[in-house]
């Protein structure tokens, strides 16, 4: 063997030797991080009221409701949203249907991220209602999914309702999804599931109409709190 043929061997062997070691190293490819923006709807019928309405698909947007919606899909417009979602509740569905027409798309329907049942609240009036129907949902953010609203569900059951709608999402391939859903049921599971939660926010900042909650992350390594109604997060 000459000294040429030698050297070139040795090369190619070194160039072997470093494609297997890097491929011994890399382990399965990394999850994507999305954007996951989470919007309460406009102004309800029931909202107008006063009452805590929780049926499906329950009552429509005022007039009001109506104008907040398209305000809003004139704010948010620019930002490109590759997917837009609503609950199987009709105050979701048409709080997103002017957003979804600016960004030329069709509303997608998960019922997983429809407002939390009342159970025996529904239909009553929130000044009276409020505070007890949000009891359970106040103790499953602080670990207690066992608790139930009367008349309705826990805390585990909820969670794995509104994830498997969130893994429904991140599974379509979406990178900016926005989604159309509930004051209680937004701001129940964002605090139950991301890494940097703020319970106090729930009672001292409670979604407004229209008011948003923006997480970055993925099912699979978890979600991290960006923006809370224009509280930011970090």
């Amino acid at each position: 063997m000459g000294k040429r043929t030698g050297t070139v061997l040795a090369v190619l062997a070194a160039a072997l030797a470093a494609v297997l070691v890097l491929g011994g190293c890399s382990g399965p490819p990394q999850p994507r991080t999305i954007t996951l923006t989470l919007i309460r709807h406009a102004e309800s019928e029931a909202n107008a009221a006063g009452i805590i309405d929780t049926t499906v698909p329950g009552p429509g947007l005022t007039e009001k409701g109506r104008a907040q919606a398209q305000e809003l899909a004139n704010q948010l417009s620019h930002n490109r949203y590759d997917g837009v979602y609503a609950s199987s509740m009709a105050r979701t569905q048409e709080s997103a249907a002017p957003l979804a027409r600016e960004l030329g798309r069709e509303v997608q329907i998960l019922p997983g991220v429809r407002e939390i049942n009342a159970g025996w609240f529904n239909d009553k009036p929130g000044s009276v209602a409020n505070s007890p129907y949000l009891l359970a949902p106040q103790a499953w953010i602080r670990g207690d999914r066992t608790a139930a609203i009367p008349g309705s569900i826990d805390g585990n059951q909820f969670n794995e309702d509104f994830t498997a709608a969130v893994q429904r999402i991140y599974d379509s391939g979406d990178t900016k999804p926005v989604v159309f859903a509930h004051g209680a049921s937004i701001m129940t599971w964002t605090l139950m599931n991301v890494q940097n939660p703020r319970d106090e926010l729930m009672t001292d900042h409670p979604l407004p109409n229209n008011g948003r909650v923006v997480l970055v992350g993925n099912p699979t390594t978890g979600w991290k709190m960006v923006d809370w109604d224009g509280i930011r997060a970090f």
